[in-house]
């Protein structure tokens, strides 16, 4: 069963005890409460899907000083499911990774009829849900503390982009970004394994590296480990990139690329890879990586073509590929800094 990463809150007569449009002046649940400040310091998001008037939800949620807990609100008159599909889209996080919390069966109904894949859980268990293991994420870093704050600042980035009138690389240039690529320390190696487990689509072999794993390879003389962090106008994008390289005297073989899904849209898988390269034969190495296909992961074989990599051996579904022509010049809309080397 995967980790819940949203769980989405009905408000009246749940998240509070009365109904707000009818005159009530609801105290928010202790119970409830509670829950919503343990799950957001594991990392874990809070949304709500709630029937009434958004603006008299948004000011009850503000009065008892609640707002600044959740990431999306959907309020309205509409079928919940619906509304719960939209979180999970505005998110950009599966259905599977949401449940939804309400005092009315038939409202829940709706919803597990609706999205069978999203856990549904009443009212009264909204004090205990913190103690279910969906809710008890494998590893809390410094890093998922702050996702609640990320995924704020991501929504000021995308609304910056719809407002956006000229070209879409414009944009891009706009946005100042940086790069930051360094070595893993052993404070990086939670949000590392946590990348490997979560990113599927960005991801060049699929590899699961656990933590004993990640501090070998930290520690072994024959390997490279090194994390990608991301930063623009708006502030953080947080740890978004892990590249795995096995050094030899000859040659630089890449074992494990992966990037966040949630910075597909910056082009920032093509500039990492490009500075691995170039790093590759500044040393006088022949760069090579691995690639394993998997039913989402196409794009990375397309990004490593596209960067001149050739395929020169197979097997079985694992193939090796090597760069046959020397990098092109990179001014790009991404600055790449790397302390550490």
């Amino acid at each position: 069963m995967s980790t819940v990463k949203c769980l989405v809150w009905d408000l009246d007569d749940t998240l509070w005890d009365g109904v707000v449009l009818e005159g009530d002046d609801p105290v928010p649940v202790s119970a409830a409460v509670e829950t919503l400040t343990a799950l957001d310091k594991r990392g874990i998001l809070h949304a709500v899907a709630s029937r009434g008037e958004h603006e008299v939800a948004a000011a009850h949620l503000r009065r008892h000083g609640l707002d600044d807990l959740f990431t999306v609100v959907e309020v309205g008159w509409g079928a919940k499911s619906a509304a719960v599909r939209r979180i999970a889209e505005t998110l950009g996080i599966g259905l599977d990774t949401l449940a939804f919390v309400d005092n009315d069966p038939v409202e829940r109904a709706e919803v597990a009829a609706a999205l069978p894949t999203v856990r549904c859980y009443p009212a009264e268990q909204a004090g205990r849900l913190p103690d279910l293991g969906e809710f008890q994420p494998e590893f809390v870093t410094a890093e998922s503390r702050q996702r609640r704050t990320m995924y704020r600042v991501e929504a000021e980035r995308r609304s910056a982009e719809e407002d956006h009138t000229g070209p879409a690389t414009d944009f891009l240039a706009s946005l100042d970004l940086v790069l930051t690529l360094r070595p893993a320390t052993p404070d990086d190696l939670a949000r590392a394994h946590e990348l490997t487990v979560r990113t599927h689509q960005l991801n060049t072999t699929g590899w699961t590296a656990d933590m004993a794993e990640l501090r070998r390879l930290c520690a072994s003389g024959d390997h490279e480990v090194l994390v990608a962090s991301l930063t623009d106008r708006f502030g953080p994008y947080g740890t978004i990139g892990l590249a795995i390289s096995e050094i030899g005297a000859t040659e630089s073989v890449l074992k494990l690329l992966l990037m966040s899904c949630r910075v597909t849209s910056r082009g920032v898988g093509a500039v990492l890879l490009d500075h691995l390269v170039r790093r590759a034969l500044a040393a006088g190495r022949r760069p090579r990586a691995e690639f394993v296909p998997t039913s989402v992961n196409r794009i990375m074989l397309v990004t490593l073509r596209f960067a001149g990599f050739d395929v020169v051996d197979r097997s079985g579904d694992r193939l090796l590929l090597e760069l046959r022509n020397e990098p092109s010049a990179q001014t790009g809309h991404v600055r790449v800094v790397t302390p550490g080397f």
